[in-house]
Parts: C-alpha cells; sequence; structure tokens
C-alpha cells in the first residue's frame, strides 16, 4: 500500500536567497557606477573617443542590470501566493537572462562603430581621454570588490558582476588607447581597442546567458551528480527502486529534489524518510526536498497500469 508520508519543504516567504544577502553591496556598486557614468558620457562626447564611449555604455548597461538585480530581490523576497507557489524568486533569473541578452547587443553596436571609426577616424582629445578612464578604472575596481562575494553564490549577482568587469576591462583598454594617441598620435587604437573589449566580454557573457537558460529549462545544478544521488538513495535499508527522480534549480542558491522511494513490504516510512533528507542534505545539499514512499507491492501494480 503506498504510503502518502513525505517531505513537502516549500517555505511560505523565502528566507533569503544569495543575492538579498548582498543587496547592501549591490546597492553601493549601483550607486558608484550610476554617478561616474553621467561623468564617462560627458568625457566620451567630450574627447570624440569611441573605446571611452563603450566604457560608458557598459556602464550605462552596468547601472541597468544592477537596477533589474535590485528589483528582482526585492520580488524574490515576496511571499508565494496560490497562482505562483514559488514567489517571485525565479526574477533574478530572468534579470540575469535580460543582462546577458542586452550586454551581447551592445557588443555587436561597438563592433558596428569600430568598423564606421576605422574607416573614417575622428579626432580624439588623448589627455582628458586618459584621466576620465583612469578615473573609471578606480570606480570599477571598487564595485568589483563590492560584488565579488555575491557573484560566487548567485547568479544574478555574477551578471551584475561580469558586467562591472567587462567595464573595468574597458577602462583598460581605454588607459591602453589614450596612451597611444599621446605618444603616437595613432587614432585607429580607438576603434580597434574599443573592438578588442567587445571581445573579451562575449565568452563571459556567453556563459551567463547558458546558466540562465539552463536554470530556466529546469536543468540539473552542475554540482549534483545525479546518478550518484540515486545510488545513495538505493543504498539507504530497505529502498529498492528510485522513480520520478527530480532535481533542479528554482534560483541560484535554492535547489529542489522530487522522487518517490520503492520499499520492501514492512519497511517503516519514517525511518526511509529520515534517511533520504539525512542523504540529501549532506552530500548533496538539498534540504528543499519531496520524497514519497511505495511499497514495491503498489509500484509494480502501477507500473503495470501504465503499461
Amino acid at each position: 500500500m503506498s504510503d502518502p508520508t513525505q517531505v513537502n519543504r516549500v517555505p511560505d516567504k523565502p528566507a533569503g536567497t544569495a543575492a538579498s544577502r548582498h543587496r547592501k553591496n549591490l546597492t553601493w556598486a549601483l550607486a558608484l557606477t550610476s554617478a561616474f557614468m553621467a561623468i564617462e558620457v560627458v568625457g566620451a562626447l567630450w574627447t570624440g573617443s569611441l573605446a571611452l564611449l563603450s566604457d560608458a555604455a557598459h556602464m550605462l548597461t552596468d547601472a541597468g542590470g544592477m537596477a533589474l538585480a535590485l528589483l528582482a530581490i526585492r520580488f524574490s523576497e515576496r511571499p508565494r501566493t496560490p497562482q505562483k507557489t514559488y514567489g517571485y524568486v525565479r526574477m533574478e533569473v530572468l534579470s540575469a537572462l535580460t543582462n546577458a541578452v542586452v550586454l551581447l547587443l551592445l557588443t555587436i553596436y561597438i563592433f558596428y562603430e569600430a568598423y564606421q571609426r576605422y574607416l573614417n577616424p575622428p579626432e580624439i582629445l588623448g589627455v582628458p581621454m586618459l584621466a576620465v578612464a583612469a578615473a573609471g578604472l578606480v570606480v570599477n575596481l571598487i564595485s568589483m570588490k563590492l560584488l565579488a562575494a555575491g557573484s560566487k553564490e548567485s547568479l544574478n549577482m555574477k551578471g551584475a558582476y561580469f558586467e562591472v568587469l567587462g567595464d573595468m576591462l574597458g577602462s583598460l583598454g581605454v588607459l591602453a588607447a589614450a596612451t597611444i594617441i599621446i605618444l603616437t598620435g595613432w587614432k585607429l587604437a580607438d576603434p580597434l581597442i574599443g573592438a578588442g573589449i567587445g571581445l573579451l566580454i562575449i565568452p563571459r557573457t556567453w556563459t551567463l546567458l547558458k546558466q540562465a537558460i539552463h536554470i530556466l529549462m529546469e536543468g540539473t545544478p552542475p554540482e549534483v551528480d545525479v546518478a550518484l544521488l540515486e545510488r545513495k538513495l538505493l543504498a539507504i535499508p530497505g529502498v529498492t527502486g528510485v522513480r520520478d527522480l527530480h532535481v533542479w534549480t528554482i534560483t541560484s542558491g535554492l535547489d529542489s529534489m522530487s522522487g518517490h522511494l520503492v520499499v520492501d513490504g514492512g519497511t517503516d516510512a519514517k525511518t526511509v524518510l529520515a534517511a533520504a533528507r539525512e542523504a540529501m542534505a549532506t552530500r548533496f545539499a538539498l534540504s528543499h526536498t519531496t520524497i514519497e514512499i511505495e511499497d514495491a507491492e503498489s509500484a509494480a501494480a502501477e507500473g503495470a497500469r501504465a503499461v
């Protein structure tokens, strides 16, 4: 006879996602980026530099991305509803996906503008360009420091971190271009380095995009070996089979697992559940689990009906 006893741990309100624990640092990074963005835009228009304009555009994307991240954190902390049983925690993943797409589109624009500048190099003011880029580098390094810890725990925070990292690389590129222009007068250094900045950003952005899509497709968390997990469950005394096993990520730092355990007749369901919960929590860091116990006879009958 099937035992309906199960563990179903869906909190009414998330205790706090990985990103929400780093809200303060994200807010500071947003404030720094937004404040300097206006300065860099003015500097880009003043000097006529594509590399500096590209960096300013990245700062604008950063500001928007971090604002989206903060908005996602706020949504993720809302309680669940009958219509949204997981609440709004997936907003973090959608935010990361949006950031990745916008950054890829921005990189395409940089390539286009670099080509136009290559054909018709404009006049560029090297010294002011150098000064603005140096200040931008300092701001980016501070922002990266603020976001580094959170980027290891949250895909949403990782998106913001990668954008600031792209800005930092952009600032280094602008510094190099400005130095070349000042020392040699070679104006093509500006569009070429601007395009190089885009090339450096693409691999990291592509990785972020794939991770976000993997989560939205209910993919298995990369740190979880499903085959090993199934073997651990089968090793529990009394368990003869595992059915409907699923492991997925709801949002960064919140993985879930569900499945049915087939047991011998007379096996104590509570003992099996306790052992399964312990194995999931200690070996795979899965505390958000739904496990149902079925006896072998009922499972076999259900399988026969399905055939």
